[in-house]
Formats: C-alpha cells, structure tokens, sequence
C-alpha cells in the first residue's frame, strides 16, 4: 500500500502536476484573450457619440446622421438643436418622412459655426411651419441633422448613413443645406444625387456646383434657390455700373469652387482691363490666417499705382482673406483716393469678424456685396415683383415667437448675414417638393418623385420665399432671383442698399423662365 501511496504521488508528480499547470496556462491565455476582445470591443464601442454619429478610424470628429438631441459637442448650437429634438418628438410614428440639413456641424471656426446656427433656426423655423401652421398637409416633416465633418472631409460616411436611411422608417426624402461651394461638398452633391437622394442647396452660388452648364446637369435632382455666381456678378455690375477701364480684379489662386467661378464671371466684366489681374494663394483651409496679409500688402501698394480714374476692386476670394485686404486697404499710402470693393456673399460673415479692422472703412474705402438674403430688403425696396413685405413678414412673425416654447427657445438670432432667410426658404421649398410628389392614398412619396417636381416650380406653383420668389428654370436653377446689395459699415453692419436683379430688372408677374 505504501508503494501504491509512493507511485500514485510519483504518477501525479510526472503527469498531472504538469497537467494542471497546461491547463492553467490555457485558461490564462483565454482570459488573457478575452480580456483583449473586450477591450476591442469596448474600443469601438467608444468610437459612437451618438445614435447614428460616431468617430471614423482615425479622427476625434463625430460624423453621419443626428437623429436625437446630441449638440456636437458645440453649446452655440445646443438651445436649437434641443428645439429640433422636441419638434421630432412631437410626431407620431409612420405620419412623417425625413429631411436631412447637411451642415459642418463640427465646425471650429466662429463665423462658419455662427453660419451653421443660423441655417439651422432658419430650417427648423420652416419645419416647425409645414407641421403647424399648412392646414395640417402631409406628411409632417422630421429633421435631422448630417454632419460631414468641419471640412467636409467625411462627406462620404455621411452619405452613405443618408442612403441608408431612404429604405427603412426613417423614409428620407430630401437633403437640404449643404452650406459652402467646397470641393468636398461637390463630391457630396454628385454621390447623393446620383443615388437618387433629392438635394435642395440653401447658400450655394458656385456655377460649377450647379445643373443646366453647358446643357448638362450633372446633380440631377439638385435644386437651389440661391442664384450662380454669375447671376449674382450680372447683379451687382448692373447695380455699380462697372466698366472694364476702372476696375481691377484681384482673386484666390488657385480657388475653389466658389471662388474659381466668381473670378470668371468677373473676368468676362472686365474684358479689355488694362490691369492684370493679381492672384493670391491663401492656406489650404481658407478659415486660416496663412501668409496671405504679406500678399495684400503688395496688393494695395499696386492698387494706388493705378490710373486716377481707377475706383474699384473686384474680390474674387473667401471672408478670411476679405477681411486681410480690407485691412491692409486701411493702411494704403493713396488715402486721398476713394475706392469701392464689390464681391459675393462671402463677405456677410465680416459683420460678425472681430479681426476685421472697422476703421479702414472711415478711410474712403466702402464694401458692397450681393447678399444671400436680408431682413430689410422687401421693407424699404417696395419691388412689386420678385418678392414682397407680405411674405418676408410671414418669416418675421414665426420668428418673434422662438424665443420661447412650444416653437423655441432657439438660440441667438441674427438676420443680417441672411442665412436663416435662405435655409428658411430651402426647407420651405424641400416640404413643397415632397408633399406635391406624394399621391393620394399614400403616406410618403416614392423617393423618385421629389426631384421631379422643382421643374414645375416657377408661374402660379412658385415657392413665396422670405428672400424672394423662387422660381425654378427647368435645371432647378432660380430664375432672376432676387440679389440684395449690401454694404459693411464701420459700425460691422450690413446696410440694405438696394435689390439688383440678374435679368437688371424684376421677373414678370408670371415669373417663367424664356426658353
């Protein structure tokens, strides 16, 4: 028995003890495992910042498609984006279908995220409209919030997510917004509508961002009720009265898509200036400051070697870089000789700009600009066409109301850099689109259908947008629509000056586009 006892202990000595600890490095090593999967897990759990936005694989921005209160991380935007929420809450289920506001919601520089804030008031005051006050026309309206990321540069997560949801409850139906004329935005446009998505542009001027180029529509199913960059130069060198021999043009170089077709429009203006054009190249990101003042210096040092009857510039760049040349114009050597800079909309962002150097416009230098919209414009030009006080004051009248519940509150509001009018108008013509392609017996429209209508958006079935009538021609593009031109005070003002119109006159009461 001793012998038994003594070999048993030899047996488990030999074989189990190594056994057992094999057995024990294995167990370790799954747990070890485990505990690496959940940290995985954990890890890409960790990449959602919200229900349907989330931080692609190596960036910190949160990006796709909002559909509850998440305010990016952007307190500015959190009063509307609450209000927003509330709105989508009210709505019962399977009565609504969905209208995406693509804005960089991520935005980091002030006047682009005071530019995202406003088209959003101005797309949930036309959301909280369609739902209350139309006679109770369906289908209601929801409103989501799709952020490409502060440059655009996740546009195309960002769709997908869109896509995504035209096929199950959610029955997207439109895009509006969109925001700057960007190489990124571009891409955004062309993937969406060539899925078939319906986009409505709000603040988009760029020609080559738009249909009916060339007789080619590249977006089909894109819509706009922002007039082209050209339209808006025939506008405002109607309205200034610019002749090639006293004008002289200075432009982004090499630009992008807002800037490259303003520079255009312009040079056709100025065909036979004595002056070459003078380029300048900004940063990449043009919200930064880059080198680009040390360029404008030398500029302004060639503006006053002009001929005396030289007296104004045409700028053909983004506000950051606006902002750099009107100050370094503050400081020219030719003090004596007064000067007037004409450019795009672009320059409604320098009433909010805290670098602008105010006092360079006590300095004979004005600012005028074609704006997008303005609150003053059917109050004080009494157009009889094209737009009216009635219809601007519809606006006026919801948004005296948003400063408390059930509409708002809904954040600072600002109506001079025109942004809430035009996001206003954009959604208001999104929610006409979708309830004229939506047939009787139907809840939401066939996804196909709400492009096809913008053709038939112009005569008697126009939208009576605050900023003016919209009428489509039959690329979706606004016909003669109304270009308020503005001037910057030295106070940071914008100054209603008078309404221009592309066609130098208002539409007919008809408002159809000629053949």
């Amino acid at each position: 028995m001793a012998r038994t006892g003594v070999w048993t202990c030899l047996r488990e000595d030999v074989w189990e003890i190594p056994l057992r600890r094999y057995l024990a490095l294995l167990v370790t090593a799954a747990l070890v495992a485990g505990g690496w999967f959940g940290v995985g897990a954990l890890a890409e759990e960790n990449r959602s910042c919200a229900p349907g936005v989330e931080r692609p694989e190596g960036s910190e921005e949160c990006v796709g498609v909002s559909t509850s209160a998440y305010d990016f991380d952007r307190p500015r935007l959190r009063e509307v984006i609450r209000a927003i929420d509330r709105e989508n809450r009210s709505l019962k289920p399977g009565s609504y279908v969905t209208v995406a506001l693509l804005e960089p919601f991520t935005a980091s520089d002030p006047d682009n995220l005071g530019d995202v804030l406003h088209e959003m008031q101005g797309a949930y005051l036309a959301q909280y409209r369609a739902n209350h006050e139309s006679n109770r026309k369906s289908p209601a309206i929801r409103l989501v919030l799709a952020n490409p990321g502060a440059t655009g540069a996740h546009w195309e997560f960002t769709v997908d997510r869109l896509e995504e949801m035209t096929k199950g409850p959610d029955r997207l139906r439109a895009v509006t917004g969109v925001g700057l004329s960007t190489e990124n935005n571009k891409r955004a446009v062309k993937k969406l509508t060539r899925r078939g998505i319906p986009v409505i542009g709000s603040s988009i001027t760029a020609d080559d961002l738009a249909n009916g180029q060339g007789g080619k529509d590249p977006f089909p199913g894109l819509a706009r009720v922002s007039p082209t960059n050209t339209d808006e130069a025939r506008a405002l060198t109607s309205f200034a009265d610019v002749t090639a021999g006293r004008a002289l043009l200075v432009y982004d170089k090499p630009g992008d898509p807002y800037t490259r077709t303003l520079q255009k429009s312009f040079m056709k203006l100025l065909a036979g200036s004595p002056y070459e054009p003078q380029p300048f190249t900004p940063p990449a990101d043009r919200s930064e400051e880059g080198t680009t003042a040390n360029t404008f210096w030398q500029i302004a040092s060639l503006v006053c070697g002009t001929a005396p009857e030289t007296d104004t510039i045409l700028f053909a760049g983004r506000h950051t870089q606006l902002r750099q040349f009107i100050n370094e114009l503050g400081e020219r050597s030719c003090q004596h000789r007064e000067f007037t800079v004409l450019t795009g909309d672009e320059a409604s962002y320098l009433t909010g700009d805290k670098e602008l150097d105010r006092s360079a416009l006590t300095h004979k230098l004005s600012v005028r600009y074609t704006a997008l919209a303005h609150p003053d414009a059917w109050a004080k030009d009494g157009a009889r066409t094209g737009g009216s006080a009635a219809d601007a004051a519809e606006l006026a009248e919801l948004l005296s109301t948003a400063a408390r519940r059930p509409v708002g509150p809904i954040g600072e509001v600002s109506l001079e850099d025109g942004q809430l009018i035009i996001a206003h108008d954009a959604m208001r013509l999104a929610v006409t689109g979708i309830r004229r392609a939506t047939t009787e017996g139907r809840v939401a429209p066939r996804l196909a259908d709400v492009g096809l209508q913008w053709p038939q958006v112009k005569g008697p079935l126009r939208v009576n947008g605050a900023s003016g009538w919209i009428c489509l021609d039959a690329h979706g593009n606004p016909y003669d629509k109304a270009v308020p031109i503005v001037e910057l005070t030295a106070e940071g003002k914008a100054r209603f000056v008078k309404i221009a119109w592309p066609q130098e006159k208002p539409p007919a009461k008809e408002c159809l586009p000629p053949s």
